[in-house]
């Protein structure tokens, strides 16, 4: 098989998205648009992947880390002179390089393949990734000769009345013959409306020297999107979104309402989950058969075991094992841990956590930096009194203990197996297993106290 190398186009500023935050970093559903097509491009078996960066370059490297090699343009002079910033790596190479742009987000690697296939097939030294368009405003229009071959691609900038009027628009995706595209990449001019160094230029160099230029045209239009302003960014979202919650669909997963769900490219979703509307799933999470996720929940990071029910609840980077019931409006604070048939009930807060299998914390409760054993009842209005102002501490609570109402367990602190904690207590001491802990002011009743009150009140 041919060596294949790519070239990622990130470097330009983005200044029509008005931010602060480089354009290519801004996410479709949860992902930075840059590593959403680094992630497509990493599927194909390249020998070698080159990120163009400019702008911003420390933040696309941070995001993109070992994925790519990088190369700077610090000036902004077109698509072409960005292009050649990678000659030094790849213009003594023989093979296929494809370009993409990294604002393209909703490409994918199928799409990618099949360009490549068609570029090797037809033994092209240049391939156009081209799509129709029913309005072809703002794209560059592919201009054909005879037979349908391409001739060249113009933009929309330097285009006349007659080619504006074209439909099959240049993606900005190609293929080419790695050392063909580096020798016409030094022929090519700045002398357009732009004064830029046009990547697509190169085509019509290349066809001028009798190699043979070819195009594929992908049936989807919408994976040509390039999200250069925050309309297009929303478009994006909701191209991605659909294409994410339909998949999901398609291998099983019931989503009530798909317009109201929003799922991460990296989710993983069993099959017979169900998802009410208005859930924000994002994030390596990974949710087992037969679980139900919402409605509006969000959940970052977490594995969701088989059987598991989360109502209106926040989880991050947590573990919640199977048939366990969360919520409704409980949150789930990274490093928490819940094994199975817990119960986390309404208005409960778990930070860093593990609870053992069958214990609950039903309503109304703090417990943070704790180990919780199996078997645990924990009553309402508990907390678990983690810091002192300056550090945080551990609670212990062993296997089948259990925690009476309103009771404050000041860290660290154990309570023994089978132990007992009654009502109203504050703990500052460690309770033995199978102990009766009482920690709470003797209960004292005056007599005709109110009526006393009340009469001096009146005078």
């Amino acid at each position: 098989m041919t060596n294949r190398y790519a070239v990622v186009l990130a470097a330009g500023q983005g200044t029509r998205m008005k931010s602060k935050l480089y354009k290519v970093l801004h996410p479709v559903c949860g992902k930075p648009m840059v590593q959403h097509v680094v992630d497509q491009l990493n599927t194909l078996e390249l020998n070698e992947l080159i990120t163009v960066v400019g702008f911003g370059a420390e933040k696309v490297q941070h995001q993109l880390g070992e994925d790519s090699h990088y190369v700077i343009q610090e000036e902004q002079l077109g698509t072409g002179h960005a292009v050649l910033k990678a000659e030094d790596i790849l213009a003594d190479k023989e093979g296929t390089t494809v370009v993409v742009c990294g604002d393209t987000p909703l490409l994918t690697a199928e799409t990618l393949q099949k360009l490549l296939d068609h570029h090797d097939e037809q033994n092209a030294q240049a391939t156009i990734l081209t799509a129709h368009a029913d309005d072809p405003s703002g794209y560059g229009r592919v201009i054909r000769g005879g037979n349908a071959q391409v001739e060249r691609i113009v933009e929309q900038k330097d285009a006349s009345e007659e080619e504006k009027a074209i439909q099959e628009i240049n993606t900005g995706t190609y293929c080419f013959d790695n050392q063909k595209l580096f020798e016409a990449l030094q022929n090519v001019a700045n002398d357009n409306a732009q004064g830029e160094y046009y990547l697509p230029d190169v085509i019509e160099i290349l066809k001028n020297e009798s190699d043979k230029i070819s195009a594929y045209q992908t049936p989807d239009f919408s994976e040509s999107l390039g999200v250069n302003d925050r309309v297009a960014l929303s478009k994006a979202e909701k191209l991605m979104k659909q294409r994410i919650n339909e998949q999901h669909m398609r291998n099983g997963v019931t989503i009530v309402d798909p317009d109201q769900t929003y799922i991460g490219p990296d989710v993983q979703i069993n099959r017979d989950v169900v998802i009410e509307p208005g859930c924000i799933i994002e994030g390596n999470t990974i949710i087992e058969e037969d679980a139900v996720v919402g409605p509006h929940s969000s959940l970052t990071n977490c594995f969701v075991g088989k059987g598991t029910v989360i109502k209106q609840s926040v989880a991050a980077d947590s573990h919640i094992g199977e048939r366990v019931q969360v919520g409704p409006y409980a949150h789930i604070r990274p490093a928490s841990s819940l094994g199975d048939e817990v119960k986390v009930g309404n208005f409960v807060e778990v930070k860093k956590a593990s609870f053992g299998s069958g214990s609950k914390a039903s309503h109304l409760s703090y417990i943070g930096d704790a180990e919780v054993g199996d078997g645990v009842n924990i009553g309402c209005g508990t907390i678990t009194v983690n810091y002192d102002g300056h550090n945080k501490h551990l609670t212990t609570i062993q296997d089948d203990a259990f925690i009476g109402c309103n009771s404050n367990l000041v860290a660290p602190v154990t309570v023994g197996k089978g132990a007992y904690v009654a009502a109203g207590s504050t703990i500052n001491e460690d309770v033995p297993a199978e102990a009766l802990s009482i920690a709470r002011a003797r209960q004292t009743n005056k007599e005709g106290y109110a009526a006393k009150m009340k009469s001096n009140k009146k005078e």
